[in-house]
């Protein structure tokens, strides 16, 4: 099969790693791509995955490059180039492409959508309430007492979200989004909910269209800074699985919110098919759907795949064919801790170009596999070009070892102004 993988980051490394070991595979490409991806190497026959210098979101030259190779299946990992319809522009083309459709989409791109469609389906979500003006916002978050979560309703590279500890905060929140516009368009709408106390952590499923297949559970560190400080940022690191469900929880958990996402779908005439990855907190009265995503989770995507036993075109094959019921999914027994590396400054105003040592030395060690997200290549050496680097991802047999080879593979990699958090994975070791 001819394969295309859109997307240049961390979660987009890890998915033409793991799509390269299909010995369905035999050419393969990723658009744009970063320097690991292009380091990649076909099981099948040995041959290179080829990074080509299309962005994610140019829609009509993607289109004619997998017209012009005849590839088989196309895989996007971004949430922009789905949101923007590139699923609906290809099936239009008659293509094969896996990932939700611009109208499934909707669920990611639209908080608004998404708090709507929980609160007509059942489906357990904080108290929540959807504005466009400012003043009705205000009045909502003082009677919430001022501890809330304000979202920007579209799309805002995973840090839309505002956490306020009081009215104050909030309502400087609601004036940054709404009257400034700090994320121009995506914030027209804002969605405040409730702030909700317990234990964070991520789901993810497969489907296609009308089964939905649980992954085990991952934890995401969002917060720049050790202990939960700091900016809100695109993840500082993640691992899986989390002690915080057992399979038995874990099903109840899955059952509850999945069960009637799907009979919504299914009324609502939404055709999904990928991966929905709804952020969950575990509250003292039950689980809480903060949001939903429609797209792997980076970095739970690194976590996840390296854990993953089942040949993944086959997977993906199954959820673009509507054929998951016939497909059980295994992992591996061991634990995957992935520690994100970033440029200093991150989340906020970074200098690129730094030069990447020890890159060579950390991927000798035993159960580690370093993914690039923000690389490029200058004068031959490998140099950064994001606010997030590397995803430092290591296997072990359990949670604490995984964090040990981790962090030490961490350890053999420096750049000037490097900067990660050393607690990935500390609140599953309490």
């Amino acid at each position: 099969m001819k394969l295309l993988v859109i997307g240049s980051g961390g979660r987009e490394h890890a998915m033409v790693w793991k799509l390269a070991q299909s010995p369905h595979v035999s050419q393969l490409w990723c658009a744009p791509g970063n320097v690991g991806i292009a380091q990649e190497r076909l099981a099948k026959n040995g041959a290179s995955v080829e990074c080509i210098n299309i962005g994610a979101e140019d829609l009509p030259k993607l289109l004619a490059f997998a017209q012009e190779k005849k590839i088989e299946l196309t895989v996007v990992g971004p949430d922009n180039p789905l949101a923007l319809g590139i699923v609906d522009l290809f099936q239009k083309n008659s293509l094969r492409i896996w990932g939700p459709n611009q109208k499934a989409a909707q669920f990611e791109s639209s908080k608004v959508f998404s708090q709507m469609f929980m609160e007509k389906h059942g489906i357990p979500t904080a108290r929540a309430g959807t504005f466009a003006d400012a003043a009705d916002a205000k009045k909502f978050v003082a009677e919430l007492g001022g501890k809330c979560a304000v979202k920007a309703d579209g799309l805002a590279l995973g840090k839309g979200v505002l956490i306020c500890a009081n009215i104050a905060e909030a309502n400087k929140a609601i004036d940054d989004i709404l009257v400034a516009k700090s994320f121009g368009v995506a914030g027209a709408k804002i969605v405040i909910q409730e702030f909700l106390e317990g234990v964070e952590i991520s789901l993810h499923a497969i489907c296609d269209g009308k089964t939905a297949k649980l992954f085990p559970t991952s934890q995401d560190h969002k917060r720049a800074l050790d202990g939960d400080r700091g900016l809100n940022t695109g993840g500082m690191g993640t691992y899986c699985p989390t002690p915080f469900l057992s399979e038995t929880e874990l099903k109840k958990v899955g059952d509850a919110i999945l069960n009637p996402w799907v009979r919504g779908c299914a009324v609502e005439g939404i055709d999904f098919r990928g991966i929905l990855y709804p952020g969950i907190m575990l509250t003292k009265n039950g689980p809480r759907v903060l949001e939903f995503n429609a797209r792997f989770g980076d970095p739970e995507t690194q976590v996840y795949l390296t854990r993953l036993e089942n040949d993944f075109v086959e997977l993906l094959d199954a959820s673009v064919n509507g054929t998951l019921d016939k497909i059980e999914l295994k992992w591996k027994p061991q634990a995957s801790v992935c520690v994100v590396i970033a440029s200093g400054g991150y989340p906020g105003n970074y200098e690129k170009g730094k030069p990447i040592r020890g890159l060579d030395d950390a991927a000798k060690l035993p159960g580690v596999k370093v993914f690039h997200a923000g690389t490029a290549l200058k004068d031959g050496q490998v140099v950064t070009s994001g606010g997030r680097v590397l995803g430092v991802t290591a296997l072990g047999k359990d949670l604490k070892a995984a964090q040990a080879a981790a962090y030490a593979a961490v350890e053999k990699i420096c750049f000037e102004g490097m900067q990660f958090r050393r607690d990935i994975g500390a609140k599953g070791l309490k």
